[in-house]
């Protein structure tokens, strides 16, 4: 699994999560917009939303064309601080097509795992969990866990099936996970106690500092 051999709709993959989210936030009152983002440290529902949407504006307008550094984000953020949601939302809204296409024609992974990631801060922000068994989460496992590379390695299980990773592949360290917590723990989502306390058939010690793409996470986050 993992091999990289078929590139998903990434596109529609975007599609999906915006018509989620969107669909989440409309329903949030000001306490829920304003509730913090224990995945996003400094960052409440509105900012991450606010993110959200700027990401697509600024990508069309040719502003951004790599992944946002800590200080863009901020200003992305700060863009629409004191805006009224709903503009927001139409803002992102109105991006949404354009930006999809680009994505999908040009397979832009860190806009699906973004957003997808982002969700799910989102819900546990707000204690409304879902979307987990999605197949945005599925396929972003999929690659994630297809794209570790530990210094020695590692037989990582999930629910319907297994990666082997690592310099010769024969997996003498395992690792059983779900493709829902592979997604959260590579992109940052866990701390490193969370990482060492996860279901290992060994001594996890020489791959902690493999496994994340963003973090670890500052401190354990919940979910």
């Amino acid at each position: 699994m993992g091999d990289g051999t078929a590139t998903p709709d990434l596109g529609r993959l975007y599609l999906d999560g915006h018509a989620r989210l969107a669909a989440l936030a409309a329903g949030l009152d000001q306490a829920a917009l304003a509730a913090p983002v224990p995945a996003c440290p400094g960052w409440s529902v509105h900012d991450v939303l606010a993110h959200l949407a700027a990401i697509p504006e600024d990508v069309l307008t040719g502003r951004l064309t790599g992944p946002p550094d800590e200080a863009w984000t901020a200003a992305q953020v700060a863009r629409f601080a004191g805006h009224d949601a709903g503009r927001m939302l139409a803002t992102w809204e109105q991006a949404v097509p354009r930006f999809a296409e680009l994505v999908g024609r040009s397979a832009v992974w860190p806009a699906v795992l973004d957003i997808t990631s982002h969700e799910q801060d989102i819900r546990s922000a707000i204690g409304r969990p879902g979307a987990r068994d999605s197949e945005a989460v599925r396929v972003c496992a999929d690659a994630l866990l297809g794209w570790l590379d530990p210094p020695v390695p590692v037989r990582v299980v999930v629910e319907d099936g297994e990666y082997l990773v690592g310099p010769d592949r024969d997996g003498t360290l395992g690792l059983a996970t779900t493709r829902f917590e592979a997604l959260r723990w590579r992109m940052g989502r866990r701390s490193r106690a969370q990482l060492a306390a996860l279901e290992w058939s060994g001594n996890p010690a020489p791959v902690l500092d493999h496994l994340v793409v963003f973090g670890p996470a500052g401190r354990d986050v919940i979910e």
